[in-house]
């Protein structure tokens, strides 16, 4: 037997009563010929007479339901009347999102009770679901740029590679996103120690080759620190060289000891790397592997010009201050390395990995140095062509 309940139409009940009345059946005997419920059959009755017409039973009961519906109807239009009260004189845009807001009533039955346009309402829903639907879009390639960062870039780097991959970009537009879909830039302050020692070159052979020269291209000058990294095994030493203009880190090395041969090491590889012209400027502040006569000897011979910064004048060396700074706050900081050897490969992953070949600059026009290099080189051969 099937679950569903049976419906029987208007004819088919009027008949029903009809039989009940002209048969000398029971009720029960021919309820269960029609095979309804006698209770159903007996309902019949109260609505239909002998002869099919409806009872004043039935009449009421209509009349009763038409009453009721028409008190829902009212009451519902008192509550409409009180919530639209302060919509009498607005636009049709803060009407239209004061409908959304009050689901409780079907939008047909607002329109019609405000007497305005269903289908003007029915485009702004559109609309409106459209615009939305792009938000979530431009969202997800925020945080698609941001997570690709791992989680370095602020909004200003997130605008300039939207605009490299073809979207329009606003920076107060791309701010408001990340702060609501709350996407910060893992950048913080933290203090660092000093690790210069500079007592024992306080001479004038130290001289500053770089103040108030104008680098115009790149290899014309290069910049050098060495800064420490946190393990558990011990502190680690990184010494790097960049190139000043495009920012590209030449070469780095890491040891256990930070003594010249760091300085050497490093040098040696940015030469094997790279071609370095003659004359070019190696810039690094006065600690004691720079002053050594091991590096000295080093530059002198694949004639290389050393320059010094000024005795406490970090800002001189700044290419390096910087660079080290973002390397901290973006691969080191917030992290612990258990090993020596975990710390090397983060280091290598986030130079080599990231920063030369992705990492984008707002001052190379939001290319990475790799890149910005790469297009340089390829026009000054085009030039020369």
């Amino acid at each position: 037997m099937s679950g569903k309940r049976k419906r029987y139409d208007e004819e088919f009940k009027k008949n029903a009563v009809k039989l009940s009345y002209a048969s000398v059946k029971t009720i029960r005997e021919i309820a269960s010929d029609l095979d309804v419920g006698e209770a159903v059959l007996y309902r019949w009755r109260q609505k239909y007479g002998p002869d099919g017409n409806k009872t004043r039973y039935a009449t009421l009961e209509e009349e009763n339901r038409a009453l009721q519906l028409e008190n829902a109807e009212l009451k519902m239009e008192r509550d409409m009347l009180k919530k639209q009260r302060p919509l009498l004189c607005e636009k049709p845009k803060v009407i239209y999102g004061f409908i959304e807001n009050h689901p409780e009533y079907s939008a047909a039955k607002w329109v019609k009770f405000m007497n305005i346009s269903r289908s003007g309402y029915c485009a702004w829903k559109k609309r409106k679901d459209d615009k939305e639907k792009k938000e979530k879009t431009y969202a997800d390639k925020i945080k698609k740029i941001f997570d690709e960062s791992n989680g370095t870039y602020g909004p200003d780097r997130v605008c300039g590679e939207l605009r490299k991959r073809g979207f329009t970009a606003s920076y107060k537009r791309v701010r408001s996103i990340m702060e609501n879909l709350g996407l910060r830039s893992i950048h913080c302050q933290r203090r660092q120690r000093s690790l210069t020692d500079s007592r024992k070159a306080r001479g004038d052979d130290y001289e500053n080759l770089v103040k108030d020269l104008e680098i115009t291209g790149p290899f014309q000058v290069l910049s050098s620190d060495i800064s420490y990294i946190r393990t558990t095994e011990g502190f680690e030493y990184l010494c790097q060289v960049k190139d000043v203009v495009s920012g590209i880190v030449l070469a780095h090395k890491m040891s256990d000891r930070m003594k010249e041969e760091l300085v050497a090491e490093t040098v040696k590889l940015a030469v094997r790397r790279h071609r370095l012209p003659e004359d070019c400027i190696f810039h690094s502040d006065r600690g004691s592997q720079f002053t050594s006569d091991m590096v000295k000897t080093l530059l002198n011979s694949i004639k290389i010009r050393q320059s010094f910064s000024r005795v406490g004048k970090p800002g001189d060396n700044a290419w390096s201050e910087s660079f080290f700074a973002n390397l901290k706050k973006e691969a080191v900081h917030w992290r612990t390395f258990r090993t020596r050897l975990e710390a090397r490969d983060a280091i290598f992953a986030y130079i080599e990995g990231f920063y030369n070949s992705q990492r984008i600059q707002k001052r190379l026009g939001y290319m990475s140095p790799a890149g910005w290099l790469k297009h340089h080189l390829h026009l000054s051969s085009l030039s020369v062509a």
